[in-house]
């Protein structure tokens, strides 16, 4: 497991400790032992500074307590879990998740560390983008873009070759990939009107509504966003407490405003919807060796002004 993925992990576990002290003093609390919390655990108990982790963890919880009152009022016991890498990959991205059984209510919260990617996906000459993202097959033009591409790095891969060894990998597979990328989005777009953008930002969040906490350890602060897509954030606690902070409801995009490469850059392209949504894309190899896939590294670079955020300083 990489560092960033290491440290993401940490972060998690001093998260659901943090809830823990706090909800402690004032609900019943049970943590759900599982294979995932030990794995969140070890990366814990061997990240070089937890007091930072723990700081940035406390700032988080200060204010997702002001927008779920549902975490300290309510007569049933409540959860904590770590939910497994597989629950990201079924289309729920939450990292935590608190549960109470009276009225089966729960949120859940994605802890990011010192980065905000909402999504790691592959595109190769067998991946069917657009089913996997959308739900509609992706089109023969498209997959006859991309074979071509990556049957040339299939062979490299079975000779042994390593990306720094390719010196215009850039201009000879980056650029014609995302090109072709680029261009299913559009044709998709046009066969179905007003679907692709709203079926993009589902796939990217997922099928739950959440709140994301990010820490940046340079800066010394936590931002929390939430992404109340469905409408589940932010509700009155059973015996009536209402939220001191308000996320309104977020409207998904129906319309693609620009798709293209971002200024100055082979890499990275950006797609700009209504709404107020812009998603980035940078593709990257992900490996020393030659694959016979491409990574995108899939980040939000612009959300509706409707969404909350909130950056909690803890220096």
């Amino acid at each position: 497991m990489v560092s960033q993925a290491l440290n993401g992990k940490a972060f998690e576990y001093a998260f659901l400790l943090s809830m823990k002290r706090e909800l402690d003093k004032i609900t019943n609390v049970t943590i759900i032992s599982s294979k995932q919390l030990e794995t969140a655990k070890e990366a814990y108990d061997t990240y070089p500074s937890k007091e930072d982790l723990d700081r940035a963890a406390n700032a988080g919880i200060k204010v997702i307590y002001k927008l779920e009152p549902n975490l300290h009022h309510g007569s049933s016991p409540l959860s904590l879990t770590i939910q497994e890498d597989a629950k990201g990959r079924e289309g729920d991205v939450r990292d935590i998740v608190a549960i109470r059984g009276e009225n089966y209510w729960e949120v859940g919260i994605s802890c990011k560390h010192n980065h905000g990617a909402v999504k790691h996906s592959r595109l190769s000459g067998t991946i069917d983008i657009g089913k996997a993202w959308f739900g509609y097959n992706s089109s023969e033009e498209y997959f006859k873009e991309v074979k071509q591409l990556f049957d040339e790095l299939e062979v490299l891969r079975s000779e042994g070759w390593k990306w720094r060894d390719i010196e215009d990998k850039v201009d000879r597979y980056y650029v014609p990939v995302l090109n072709a990328f680029m261009d299913e989005l559009k044709r998709l777009d046009n066969l179905y009107p007003d679907e692709i953008p709203n079926r993009l930002i589902s796939y990217l969040l997922g099928k739950n509504d959440f709140y994301k906490a990010i820490a940046k350890t340079k800066q010394g602060n936590t931002t929390i966003q939430g992404f109340n897509i469905y409408g589940s954030l932010n509700k009155i606690s059973s015996d009536g407490k209402k939220p001191q902070l308000k996320t309104p409801k977020v409207k998904l995009p129906s319309r693609f405003y620009d798709i293209s490469f971002k200024p100055k850059s082979k890499t990275t392209i950006l797609i700009a919807c209504d709404e107020g949504w812009t998603i980035s894309c940078r593709i990257h190899s992900a490996a020393t060796k030659v694959e016979k896939s491409l990574k995108l590294d899939v980040q939000l670079v612009g959300v509706p002004p409707s969404i909350h955020q909130h950056t909690e300083s803890w220096t």
